[in-house]
């Protein structure tokens, strides 16, 4: 991975470490186990990986499972093959906020204990009355002045399973008129009666992330809780529950602002929606914003994290523009893509002056950018496939490739030129008969005409079928935050967004391409071999102005 640029983060490690050179860094990635992961979570990935190795520190990924009513093992493994994918290794372990729950339990006897905690039976409706409003302080709920022995006793018997979902909370005692309403009482703990995915039907009542999340980065030693802004009016309660709780070393929470891109969702909710509506080939459908959808259309790790780096770590709202993540892969595969050659939308040419039986075997390159990568050889013979939006029989102005009475090359072979069009009874183009200048395969005209346009092509008889997919936008809104007030997610999915192409052909050696490897299919973009389903090709992303365009 490329080294984290300074930030403002690593402005405030730096002066921590001019206070205490001692001091070990140590970070942590603490996904729900929810949904999969997606863009806006690589960026969390990166910042936290990337500062832990930039200061030789820890980074942990730790699964935030305390609401098992939403979470699931399948999530929970997603989480972590997205991280290897990433080269994300965590080199502080592995850990659940679930197994802290005994810990948690233990904290907030201690707070009861203190008088700093209290069992509230107000349901959410009232809870949310009672709370005020951003100019008015809230009220003391009635059952703020409990005494111990009663808030010991309740809280026990909610954890015996004594009472049903939602009749009962315990709240942090701390300020019902504080100007930040994450002070006003928060609930720490509530009642759900589910099986959590790895402790089972152990435990009844769950600690809510504002309680849970600062005990677990202190038990496990982070020193830089490092999250997205939308957690910046919360610090106050991590830091209250750091305070209250007691702990010798004390973690801080530090705030980024979101990665949001154009043309896409970061909402796991949403997503998940699109998934179980069916509008979606699955969570990672190559569409999709998740790591295993990019993986999936064909992204690479390099070029998610360079994506990510230019965007910059900041503070501020913005919105990045999904073509810069475009960018980054057309820039890496234009350097490492082997060339391959593929016609999608293929039309026949004969070559009549070419024998019948004749093959012949042109040398390409297989990168022209890394000599070293070698060559291979393409059959040539009498009956060829061009693709379709190479021949106009009515060419419009500067049309320099195959039109009637016109010449040109084809890519590493023969100077063509058209002599006539054969259509069917509904007067669709079958064929196109050229006669080759068979001189020229290993350069221009020897009687010095001039032949501006060159074109790909593949052999009939040795080109090979499939299937490829092509790709645009999940959304025609470029900020999906801006969709006018009685709208949905849903009024602006482009219906376009999947093209598929079948009986497209391709050159013999293609058909022997692994899974997720990727190409330059020659004038149509960037490719991958599908992993879920056989002989398909996905567009990972156009050349500029490239074709075939999704319409």
């Amino acid at each position: 991975m490329e080294e984290l640029k300074s930030n403002f983060i690593h402005d405030i490690i730096d002066e921590d470490l001019r206070r205490d050179p001692d001091l070990k860094i140590h970070t942590r990635f603490p996904p729900e186990p929810n949904g999969y992961l997606h863009i806006g979570s690589a960026k969390a990935i990166w910042i936290n990986a990337m500062t832990a190795k930039k200061y030789g520190g820890l980074f942990n990924l730790r699964y935030d499972d305390t609401n098992p009513s939403k979470e699931d093992t399948e999530y929970v493994e997603s989480i972590y093959e997205d991280l290897r994918w990433l080269g994300c290794e965590p080199t502080g372990g592995i850990f659940y906020g679930s197994d802290y729950f005994g810990k948690c339990y233990e904290y907030a006897v201690k707070l009861i204990k203190e008088g700093k905690a209290y069992v509230c039976d107000l349901n959410a409706d009232e809870m949310r009355a009672y709370r005020g409003t951003l100019t008015e302080p809230g009220k003391n709920s009635p059952y703020r002045d409990r005494t111990v022995e009663e808030n010991l006793d309740l809280f026990e018997r909610m954890k015996n399973g004594e009472f049903p979902d939602g009749a009962k909370t315990l709240r942090a005692k701390i300020d019902m008129a504080s100007p930040n309403m994450n002070l006003r009482d928060p609930a720490i703990y509530r009642i759900v009666h589910t099986d959590h995915h790895r402790q089972g039907n152990k435990w009844c009542i769950y600690p809510l992330y504002d309680f849970a999340h600062p005990i677990q980065d202190a038990l496990e030693g982070i020193t830089h809780s490092l999250c997205s802004i939308e957690f910046e009016n919360h610090r106050p309660l991590y830091d209250w529950v750091i305070e209250n709780v007691g702990f010798e070393k004390r973690p801080h929470q530090w705030e980024f602002a979101r990665l949001n891109v154009t043309h896409t969702v970061m909402s796991k909710r949403y997503l998940r929606q699109l998934v179980e509506n069916k509008l979606v080939d699955g969570w990672d459908d190559p569409r999709m914003p998740t790591l295993c959808g990019l993986r999936r259309r064909g992204y690479t790790p390099a070029s998610i994290f360079d994506f990510v780096s230019r965007a910059g770590v900041a503070k501020a709202y913005s919105v990045v523009d999904y073509e810069l993540l475009e960018h980054c892969i057309r820039e890496e595969l234009n350097d490492t893509a082997p060339r391959r050659i593929a016609v999608l939308h293929p039309i026949k040419v004969v070559i009549t002056n070419y024998p019948e039986d004749k093959v012949e075997y042109f040398e390409v390159a297989n990168n022209p950018n890394h000599p070293e990568c070698g060559t291979r050889q393409l059959p040539f013979t009498r009956e060829l496939y061009i693709d379709e939006s190479d021949f106009a029989e009515v060419p419009p102005p500067k049309f320099f490739r195959m039109k009637p009475d016109g010449e040109v090359r084809l890519m590493g072979a023969y100077i063509v030129k058209c002599n006539e069009i054969v259509k069917d009874d509904d007067g669709r183009i079958v064929e196109i008969r050229c006669t080759a200048d068979l001189e020229t395969g290993n350069g221009m005209p020897t009687d010095g005409r001039k032949v501006k346009g060159t074109i790909h092509w593949l052999s009939s008889r040795h080109a090979c079928d499939t299937t490829v997919k092509l790709y645009d936008f999940l959304f025609d809104i470029e900020n999906v935050s801006d969709i006018p007030e009685g709208k949905t997610f849903d009024d602006y999915l482009n219906l376009a967004s999947e093209q598929t192409v079948e009986h497209a052909k391709i050159e013999p050696s293609l058909a022997d391409a692994e899974p997720s490897e990727r190409f330059q299919f020659v004038r149509c973009g960037y490719f991958v071999k599908d992993t879920k389903h056989d002989n398909v090709f996905n567009r990972i992303v156009g050349l500029k102005d490239s074709f075939p365009k999704v319409k």
